[in-house]
């Protein structure tokens, strides 16, 4: 997304306070840096409503390096003082609507233009403290109640900003299971590197009817050889991925249809870190698997061109059906300044 286009959005956003302006590109930037596939997506959304994306995906990757990148060093204690901190910036900031925390000052307009209910940052962090402590999950159910705070609210949080053709409440158990999918892509993806964290999400019951346990994992991520217990757990846990897709799909027919695209294209783009995974073999103890730069752009192309059709149909439904002398108009193609 070139400088142009970012500060276009923020035009269009209503975005005219320079302090404000710069908190929403201090987001963005932690957004194109650390979020790719869903960085790509975003750029399909109608400008005006990309900062927003741009503001929450800040939120929640703040509140992550907080538990995750600070210093070796940094005891968990510390760490939890961290996530305190913030947390207490976050409910001040979300109160007076403005912070001298960027991410915070962008998240409180965020959340006030959207009216995106507080508690779904609550739940976040709530999760994002577990991760100090809990180190595994015995079962999926514990699992499923974990992810209600680190997954299934970020879909919940993103649905006012989306837009949706139903009402809200109809469309969020379908976003709430699409946020869990691609996180149980990401924990599926992220098994090693999670794993040096001293972490494992995959549930200990879905590990243990293959045979595998931590110690197994340990030695197939510390040797770089693979055992067919562990393939055989990871695909179950693939197999898992794939159904809760399979749950989440219908819902994006439900959105705004200038938004849709835009998921249809992180759907298609995280469910396929899922191919990549099993054509690697299911060596993610070893190496990441990602989706290739050639099928990223293809599916971007396929989204703009959704996109296309979707502005061509919304500004043909405000036109009259002919002009005056009967013969049908020609229908303008979209706007330079409305293209992703």
């Amino acid at each position: 997304m070139t400088a142009r286009a970012v500060r276009r959005s923020l035009d269009r956003a209503g975005v005219t306070d320079p302090r404000l302006r710069a908190a929403y590109l201090r987001c963005r930037d932690l957004h194109a840096r650390h979020g790719r596939t869903y960085y790509l997506a975003t750029g399909l959304l109608p400008p005006a409503r990309r900062p927003a994306v741009h503001a929450l995906y800040g939120f929640a990757r703040w509140a992550d390096d907080i538990v995750d990148s600070l210093s070796p060093g940094t005891s968990p204690q510390q760490r939890a003082d961290a996530l305190d901190r913030f947390e207490q910036r976050l409910h001040a900031g979300l109160l007076a609507g403005d912070s001298p925390e960027p991410v915070v000052h962008a998240l409180a307009d965020t959340a006030a233009r959207y009216r995106i209910d507080h508690r779904h940052f609550t739940d976040f962090l709530a999760s994002m403290r577990a991760d100090l402590v809990v180190t595994d999950y015995a079962a999926y159910t514990d699992l499923q109640a974990y992810m209600h705070g680190s997954a299934a609210v970020i879909g919940l949080q993103m649905l006012p900003v989306l837009g949706t053709v139903v009402p809200r409440e109809q469309a969020a158990p379908y976003a709430a299971a699409l946020g869990v999918a691609f996180q149980l892509t990401n924990f599926l993806r992220d098994v090693g590197e999670d794993l040096d964290r001293g972490r494992v999400y995959l549930p200990q019951d879905l590990l243990g009817a293959h045979g595998v346990d931590r110690e197994l994992l340990l030695w197939s991520r510390r040797t770089g050889r693979s055992d067919p217990r562990v393939t055989a757990a990871l695909q179950a846990a693939e197999d898992l991925t794939r159904g809760v897709y399979r749950e989440a799909e219908p819902g994006i027919a439900l959105l705004d249809p200038v938004s849709g695209p835009c998921i249809r294209t992180a759907f298609t783009l995280y469910r396929g870190i899922l191919d990549a995974i099993a054509r690697d073999g299911y060596t993610v103890l070893h190496r990441r698997s990602a989706v290739g730069r050639r099928r990223r752009a293809a599916v971007a192309g396929a989204g703009l061109a959704r996109i296309a059709a979707a502005r061509l149909r919304a500004r043909y439904a405000d036109r009259p059906p002919s002009s005056p002398g009967g013969a049908r108009r020609t229908l303008p193609a979209p706007a330079p300044e409305d293209a992703p």
